[in-house]
């Protein structure tokens, strides 16, 4: 993973907001949908950038793909992903974003067995 790619990865709003929802934990495409407010094929093509680059892991569940972060991520990544953590308190958008997330928080509690 080159440094370029993190920050590629980063420099795009959507793409920001989708690595800080992940910070949250795994979530399923229809999930990032809702809090996003975005089409399916914008979410899909982000979440397929970002995994080329390895900032993202899938896991197929059915017809449904499951995002995460990677386990053990470089650390490059561990720190930016620290780095906007810490942004995400000064950020409405990404705070807004968080409490989207909290409200639909039963439908995201299992989303490794999502059935959107």
């Amino acid at each position: 993973m080159r440094l370029a790619e993190i920050y590629e990865g980063f420099a795009d709003g959507t793409r920001r907001r989708i690595l800080h929802l992940l910070t949250h934990g795994p979530l399923c495409v229809c999930h990032f949908q809702t809090v996003l407010g975005e089409p399916q094929v914008k979410v899909s093509k982000h979440l397929a950038y970002l995994r080329a680059r390895k900032l993202v892991v899938a896991t197929r569940r059915g017809k449904w793909m499951v995002y995460a972060l990677p386990i053990r991520p470089a650390r490059a990544l561990s720190a930016n992903l620290a780095c906007l953590a810490v942004c995400a308190r000064e950020d409405a958008g990404l705070r807004r974003d968080a409490a989207r997330l909290r409200r639909i928080a039963p439908a995201v509690a299992d989303a490794l067995t999502c059935a959107c």
